[in-house]
């Protein structure tokens, strides 16, 4: 029953929160912050690599660029490379997503999670269904990215102390692998690829400046404002 699918129940967001303080001692994340020259409660971004099974945490610094606060192994995510697109496909989203407070589980089954908000615009554009597309820990996974407990607990403190000191939501980019012409090149036979070549300008845009894009959808399409 465990692995029928990725779904939980959202809490309200003043229970989302809830139990933060007691993850932050369990993470042990402030000596990070610490040492690394963050803030606590900065301001998070997220991108994920399918291909590379890479999660990556980054911060915002005081004169506003993102640095790198962390790389996570993705336990395991589902289906192949490529978008979702329907209920029951059993893959796990590309594309451009956020989520806010009313998104984090601290009582999910699957030890903690946070709901990516899929469908988004885009999705919904297209027709493409599905719920409960979550990154989560208890590494198994059906449609969600699922993380180790003790990876999970961190990124669940360091995307909850953001949200709590006032970042409206936390933007996650997923992407099949890193945006560059080569990787592309790999899989320029993909039925994907059209679909990979509209993420690759919002991907150019933060390898820039470091900042992420604002990305909006205009007649079913991603654009960067």
């Amino acid at each position: 029953m465990l692995l029928a699918a990725c779904s939980d129940v959202e809490l309200p967001a003043s229970q989302a929160g809830s139990s933060l303080n007691e993850l932050v001692s369990k993470a042990n994340v402030q000596q990070k912050l610490t040492q690394r020259g963050f803030e606590w409660g900065a301001p998070a971004f997220i991108r994920i690599f399918k291909e590379e099974n890479i999660l990556e945490v980054w911060l915002e610094r005081e004169q506003g660029e993102y640095a790198l606060f962390q790389q996570y192994p993705i336990c395991t995510y589902s289906g192949d490379l490529g978008p979702k697109k329907r209920e029951g496909d059993k893959q796990s989203p590309e594309g451009f997503y956020a989520f806010g407070m009313r998104h984090l589980n601290p009582n999910s089954r699957y030890h903690l999670s946070f709901n990516l908000n899929y469908p988004n615009a885009y999705d919904k554009a297209h027709g493409y269904t599905g719920s409960y597309l979550m990154v989560h820990g208890d590494c198994v996974s059906v449609g969600c990215y699922a993380m180790g407990n003790r990876q999970i607990e961190e990124i669940y403190t360091l995307v909850g102390s953001a949200l709590q000191h006032g970042q409206p939501f936390v933007r996650v980019h997923a992407f099949p692998f890193r945006m560059s012409e080569e990787n592309l090149a790999r899989h320029q036979f993909s039925p994907h690829i059209n679909f990979w070549r509209m993420l690759k300008p919002g991907y150019d845009a933060f390898e820039r400046n470091h900042k992420p894009p604002v990305i909006e959808v205009v007649d079913g399409l991603y654009q960067l404002r």
